[in-house]
C-alpha cells in the first residue's frame, strides 16, 4: 500500500489544534490553512473510502460546512489584498471605498466562522479524537485496497481533465475544483510526482482570475462611477489579462498529461493519459520500502 499515512494525519492534527484555539481574529494565514486541512480530509478519506463510518460522515459534514464559510472570509482576505495592488490616478477615494466595503464584510464573516465552529467544537473535537486514534485500523482493515483505491480515482480524475473542450469565464472555475480534487490525491503518493506540482500552477492560477471577477462584481455594485471609474477599469483589464493567463496554463496542461477525446462515426472514445499521468497514478498502488 504506497500511501503516505502522514498525509492523511496531518489535516487531523491541524483541524484539531485550529478547533482547540480558535482565535478571536484569526489572521489570513490561519484561514487559509484551515480551509486546505478542512478540503484535504474531505478528498483524501473520500478517495480510500474512509468516510463510510456514522463518526466519519457526521464529521465530513461538519468541516464541509465549517470550510464554505471559512471559504467566504478567504475570498475577502485575497480581495483585499489585490484591490491593495491596485495604483490608478484620481481614484483614492473609490479605492478607500472599496478597501472598506471588503473591511466590513470580511469581520461580519469571521464572527459568523467563530461563531459555526463554536457551536461545532466540542462536537468535532472527539469526533477528530475518534478518526485519529481509529485510523491505523481502518487503513489495515482496506489493506491492500487502500492504494488501488487512490490510484483509480486517480485516474478517474485525470481522465475528468479532458473536459471542458475549451475554456471560458463559465467552465474555468468548476474545472479547478477537479485540480484541486486530483492533487490532493496525488499528494498521499510517498513519492510526490511532478503532476502534483503542475496541478497546482494550475489551481493558483485559476484561482487568481476568479479572485479578480470577483473583485469586478464587487466593485460594479459599490462603485457608483459606472463605466467612467478607472478604477474600475483597471480591475476588468487584470481580469482579463488573468484569465488568458490561466486558460494558457490549463491548456498546457492538458497537452502534457490528458489528450481529449476524439469523436468517430461510431462513437465517442475516452480521454487518453500520457505516460507521466499513468505513472503518478500507479505510484499510489506500488507496494514501496517507504510505504512499508
Amino acid at each position: 500500500m504506497a500511501i503516505d499515512v502522514e498525509q492523511l494525519r496531518k489535516p487531523i492534527r491541524k483541524l484539531q489544534k485550529f478547533a482547540a484555539k480558535l482565535p478571536r481574529n484569526p489572521s489570513p494565514e490561519k484561514i487559509h490553512k484551515l480551509r486546505t486541512n478542512a478540503r484535504k480530509l474531505e478528498s483524501t478519506f473520500a478517495a480510500l473510502s474512509l468516510d463510510s463510518g456514522n463518526n466519519e460522515r457526521r464529521l465530513i459534514k461538519e468541516v464541509r460546512r465549517i470550510r464554505k464559510r471559512a471559504g467566504k472570509v478567504r475570498d475577502l482576505d485575497v480581495l483585499t489584498g489585490d484591490l491593495a495592488t491596485i495604483r490608478v490616478e484620481g481614484e483614492s477615494d473609490c479605492q478607500v471605498q472599496l478597501l472598506e466595503h471588503l473591511g466590513g464584510k470580511r469581520r461580519k464573516q469571521a464572527r459568523k466562522l467563530r461563531k459555526l465552529i463554536s457551536s461545532h467544537r466540542a462536537d468535532m473535537e472527539q469526533r477528530l479524537r475518534k478518526v485519529s486514534a481509529g485510523l491505523d485500523e481502518a487503513l489495515k482493515n482496506k489493506e491492500p485496497q487502500a492504494g488501488p483505491l487512490a490510484a483509480a480515482e486517480s485516474l478517474r480524475l485525470s481522465s475528468e481533465l479532458a473536459s471542458p473542450r475549451r475554456f471560458s469565464k463559465d467552465n474555468l472555475h468548476s474545472y479547478r475544483l477537479k485540480v484541486k480534487q486530483l492533487r490532493y490525491v496525488l499528494e498521499l503518493s510517498p513519492d510526490h510526482p511532478k503532476f502534483a506540482d503542475d496541478l497546482s500552477q494550475v489551481k493558483d492560477a485559476i484561482g487568481d482570475w476568479h479572485d479578480w471577477e470577483e473583485l469586478v462584481a464587487i466593485a460594479d455594485k459599490v462603485l457608483d462611477h459606472g463605466a467612467d471609474c478607472k478604477l474600475t477599469r483597471q480591475i476588468k483589464a487584470m481580469a482579463d489579462s488573468k484569465f488568458d493567463y490561466a486558460a494558457r496554463v490549463a491548456d498546457r496542461l492538458r497537452a502534457k498529461y490528458v489528450k481529449s477525446p476524439k469523436r468517430s462515426n461510431k462513437k465517442r472514445q475516452g480521454a487518453g493519459l500520457s505516460i507521466a499521468a499513468i505513472a503518478a497514478s500507479a505510484g499510489l498502488s506500488e507496494p514501496t520500502e517507504k510505504a512499508a
